[in-house]
């Protein structure tokens, strides 16, 4: 049985960061496409970051310059290779949502592409 299991949340002031980590578990063989995502109270869940295999990705407007997504693209070990992170920095307000991990079928943000989802971890963002 797959899963991702993630890890790292939790409360922080505006400003300040936090690192949010992913393994998927089970999988045979190296994902290819992984990703975050995030759901604000009351809103619809966002991608807000995707990497692939080689370590590219792309972001959401919305967090591009503070937030990086990255996964060890160079290690031989399985586990490694299907750990992905998300590094938040100069976090806001506006950033307090749940946290997905996600693997995707292809490189993008949209939901529609994911194929199989973590549980959740709440990232609580305070003044």
């Amino acid at each position: 049985q797959v899963q991702l299991v993630e890890s790292g949340g939790g409360s922080v002031q505006a400003g300040g960061s936090l690192r949010l980590s992913c393994v998927g578990v089970g999988y045979t063989g190296t994902i290819t496409y992984m990703g975050w995502f995030r759901q604000a109270p009351g809103g619809e869940r966002e991608g807000i970051a995707t990497t692939t295999r080689d370590a590219s990705a792309i972001y959401a407007d919305s967090v591009k310059g503070r937030f990086t997504i990255s996964r060890d693209a160079a290690s031989r070990d399985a586990t490694a290779l299907n750990t992905l992170y998300l590094h938040m920095n100069n976090v806001k307000p506006e950033d307090t949502a749940v946290y997905y991990c996600a693997r995707l079928r292809r490189s993008t943000l949209s939901a529609e592409d994911v194929a199989h989802w973590g549980q959740g971890t709440q990232v609580t963002v305070s003044l």
